[in-house]
């Protein structure tokens, strides 16, 4: 319908018995929390589908960032990009590190990696790189540099459900890798995020740092924090499972008509040519922020409420003081996603890709 909301997004949400269905198993045992037997599902499945080493699900997607910071030992300096949400900057400041801003590739909006080892100091412990709307960072260049200067790298990989990097899952990669859940996203629980590291020893340490610091039922690890998931979490995370082609399909669809609709009027994102790619958010770039707001104003006024993601760039955040990063305020000022959801139609696709045609030319 012409008149009704369209939001960025919307929670897929399976059918509520489809739900009901799985929670009762966790209700009738009265087992909600701890770790039962759907949380151990979840996991199991989005190990086998995905041929995954290790995944620890989680309550959210921020605590696996910090808890990654916590484990490796990281101090002092994480080079970071200033292109993220605020999540991927606030967890190094949180963990008592310093961010250290690299700016970003125009075309890929990734942390740049030819600007990653002028960067680099002897207080440097870490890379912290975010693979920007599910795009692939440039990953062999951003690995050789670790291994150059004995560093860590930890990927945020919040928007990355189901992209694969040269035929091998995203969360492969990195000494730690995280992932989103949230009710926003491709594949959700509700809240909830996962942890991904193929080490073993690491994934342990990982997997006590997320229960209290526990080694069984009454030792312990080391320091702890909570970042179980819940039962009635995995729950939703497991009705939506099953309906995942179809979503990875509609997207993908809703994507490249966006694509076809805009050609030549806005800037499209760069894809890692070596990617199965997830198609989790529709980014355009206007050429200029004055383009982008008129942009708004006329989808606003049309009932229609894209986003600016992200926006600010990172480093201009008053608490960080991050210097000039040129490429991400620039992009940062001139980005915009458009709606893309499962059930978003075809027809809605045109007429916002029309009103955004329109409000261009006539300018």
């Amino acid at each position: 319908m012409e008149n009704e909301r369209i939001n960025v997004t919307k929670t897929f949400l399976p059918e509520q018995s489809e739900y009901q269905k799985i929670l009762s198993r966790s209700w009738d045992k009265s087992w909600i929390t701890n770790r039962g037997e759907l949380v151990l599902e979840l996991e199991n499945k989005i190990k086998s589908q995905y041929n995954i080493t290790n995944i620890l699900a989680t309550t959210n997607g921020t605590l696996p960032l910090q808890i990654a910071i916590k484990c490796l030992g990281l101090k002092g300096d994480i080079i970071t990009t200033p292109f993220s949400y605020v999540a991927t900057t606030s967890s190094i400041i949180w963990e008592g590190c310093t961010p250290v801003f690299v700016d970003i590739d125009a075309d890929t909006f990734n942390i740049d990696p030819l600007k990653i080892e002028s960067a680099i100091t002897p207080d440097t412990s870490a890379i912290l790189a975010t693979h920007v709307f599910g795009n692939p960072c440039n990953i062999d260049e951003i690995t050789k540099i670790a291994k150059k200067h004995n560093l860590k790298v930890i990927y945020d990989a919040a928007h990355c459900f189901g992209v694969s990097y040269k035929a091998q899952s995203i969360f492969e990669y990195g000494d730690v890798s995280t992932c989103s859940f949230h009710a926003t996203k491709i594949f959700h629980t509700g809240e909830g995020g996962a942890l991904f590291a193929k080490d073993k020893a690491l994934f342990d340490t990982l997997f006590s740092h997320h229960n209290f610091g526990h080694n069984g039922p009454s030792g312990f690890h080391g320091l702890g924090i909570n970042a179980k998931i819940s039962e009635l979490q995995a729950a939703m995370g497991l009705a939506v499972f099953p309906h995942l082609e179809a979503i990875f399909e509609r997207r993908e669809t809703l994507y490249k008509l966006y694509k076809k609709e805009l050609a030549g009027k806005a800037q499209f994102q760069k894809i890692e040519e070596n990617c199965d790619y997830n198609y989790s958010y529709m980014p355009v770039l206007f050429k200029n922020e004055a383009q982008l707001l008129k942009v708004i104003e006329v989808l606003n006024s049309n009932n229609i409420f894209p986003r600016r993601y992200f926006n600010p760039s990172l480093n201009t955040i008053d608490y960080v003081g991050g210097g000039v990063m040129p490429v991400s305020e620039d992009i940062s000022n001139k980005i915009l996603c458009l709606p893309l959801y499962f059930d978003l139609g075809e027809a809605q696709v045109k007429r916002i890709s029309t009103l955004i045609t329109n409000s261009i030319l006539n300018e």
